[in-house]
């Protein structure tokens, strides 16, 4: 999700100061997305500039956005328009054992297994958050990012088990065909 719409779509809820955004973003998405309140201001100041927030007011030097037509156009065409996963994200962690696998003299084994623990640390910590959120919205992002974590240890786990099939293949020599075999067909 991109920050735009995410400040776009809490603006949609009503008018709201910067720091009242950063909460609110930091709520909905179950605190699993930092966003710092610099990042807020310069998204908002790109808002107004593209007319899709204005500003409604201040109070004590804070301004108060609010959403435009033509920013609730965009949050309601956003909604309805699937996330395009025909380029994906670049992971680093794959780029990290593709390179890992090509570069001599890395432990690729040591490699997968320091991440796997990494990545089921994290599973444990998702999960608990996810018992003590109360909160749908928070808690289908947890959902999310609990199934993320469980993929990203079944890839490692497959990356491991290739390795060693890979290792395998490399001390068996490969078949030996009969030339006079191959001719008789």
């Amino acid at each position: 999700m991109s920050v735009k719409m995410g400040l776009l779509a809490l603006l949609s809820e009503g008018p709201q100061y910067g720091y009242q955004l950063r909460a609110a973003f930091d709520e909905h998405t179950a605190s699993t997305w930092p966003l710092n309140v610099g990042q807020v201001y310069t998204t908002l100041a790109r808002l107004e500039r593209d007319h899709l927030v204005e500003p409604g007011g201040s109070d004590e030097g804070r301004v108060l956005y609010l959403i435009t037509q033509a920013g609730r156009d965009e949050v309601a065409a956003w909604f309805m328009a699937p996330v395009v996963r025909s380029q994906p994200a670049r992971d680093e962690l794959a780029i990290k054992l593709m390179l890992a696998v090509t570069v001599p003299g890395v432990d690729v084994g040591a490699v997968i297994q320091r991440q796997r623990t990494a990545t089921m640390s994290a599973l444990q910590d998702y999960v608990r958050l996810k018992r003590a959120t109360e909160d749908l919205a928070g808690g289908l992002v947890l959902d999310g990012l609990v199934f993320a974590a469980e993929a990203e240890i079944r890839w490692l786990d497959h990356c491991e088990e290739r390795l060693r099939q890979a290792a395998i293949d490399k001390r068996t020599p490969p078949p030996r065909t009969d030339p006079t075999e191959e001719t008789s067909r």
